[in-house]
């Protein structure tokens, strides 16, 4: 009889695991989703455009740090005609870290590059890859701007304060230059409110929008129209602007001609005036051309 009991008792055990585990399966089952869920990509970091010369199986590879300047010369650069003899596409790739510039330079993978000159020298790119600069933008100097006062370069000054920085990097006014202060005065930048945003033009929208109450950028003629002058306190001066660099493996001179009015005339197009000085290192306008050094501006 005991062993009736344990045997029904040991069975009703079973029967209720092998109910509960089969509810759990049907709830499980009833809440799942079997619709595979595809998960588009947020950004996208490049942009492609076709040449004249579509039949043309090269591709021009060019990188730069950010978005708003891959736009601004991708178009160009498929429109012009030396570029169309020689690509039947044009790539643009944008990304502000330092480690994706390595990769496209230790690898070969650009032609045409926005960078700087310390960041060229490091690499030895211009010795071991003949990276030669076609285009470069003037030395500048980098400020804290505020607009409700004079930024003050103390330790105390920033620990309240909503901090607008530029989103790459390699930027020395908007990033590198800032955090330098920072630790210079000891203090803890994981401790501090600190904004990044995609440009140094959202940047000076975010301030003058109260959105933050300090930046880090460099001061153009057009900040005066809605900054003042008496609030901004310097970090820097003579940082030492970027330059377009073109692979030279080939000389091809054409294309490096051709490269510097596209980039020139972009630079133009560009509503500070900082970009109106721009060096020139090849000379272009008489035959035959060739690479003269920063020997003219704009």
């Amino acid at each position: 009889m005991k062993v009736d009991n344990i045997y029904t008792r040991w069975l009703s055990m079973a029967i209720l695991l092998i109910l509960g585990g089969l509810l759990c399966w049907l709830l499980a089952n009833k809440l799942t989703h079997h619709k595979a869920i595809t998960l588009e990509p947020v950004l996208e970091y490049s942009q492609r455009c076709e040449t004249a010369a579509v039949d043309n199986v090269n591709t021009l590879k060019v990188h730069v740090p950010v978005r708003s300047i891959a736009m601004s010369v991708l178009s160009p650069i498929c429109q012009d005609p030396v570029v169309a003899r020689q690509y039947g596409a044009v790539t643009v790739f944008w990304g502000s870290q330092l480690a994706e510039q390595i990769e496209f330079l230790s690898k070969g993978i650009a032609d045409v590059i926005l960078s700087k000159e310390n960041i060229m020298s490091a690499l030895m790119a211009e010795s071991t890859q003949n990276f030669m600069p076609v285009l470069g933008y003037p030395s500048y100097s980098a400020f804290f701007i505020s607009n409700t006062e004079k930024p003050k370069l103390t330790k105390a000054y920033f620990l309240d304060k909503r901090i607008g920085l530029v989103d790459y990097p390699t930027s020395r006014s908007g990033h590198i230059l800032p955090k330098s202060v920072f630790k210079s005065l000891d203090l803890d930048i994981d401790a501090l409110d600190i904004k990044y945003f995609s440009s140094h033009r959202v940047l000076r929208d975010q301030l003058a929008q109260g959105k933050v109450d300090i930046i880090s950028t460099y001061w153009s003629d057009l900040d005066e129209q809605r900054f003042s002058k008496n609030y901004i306190t310097p970090i820097a001066s003579n940082v030492v602007g970027s330059k377009w660099y073109l692979k030279m493996s080939d000389q091809n001179v054409d294309l490096a001609c051709s490269l510097q009015k596209v980039f020139s005339d972009v630079a133009h197009q560009r509503t500070s005036s900082y970009f109106e000085h721009a060096q020139r290192y090849w000379q272009c306008q008489t035959l035959p051309y060739g690479f003269k050094g920063a020997n003219s501006e704009l």
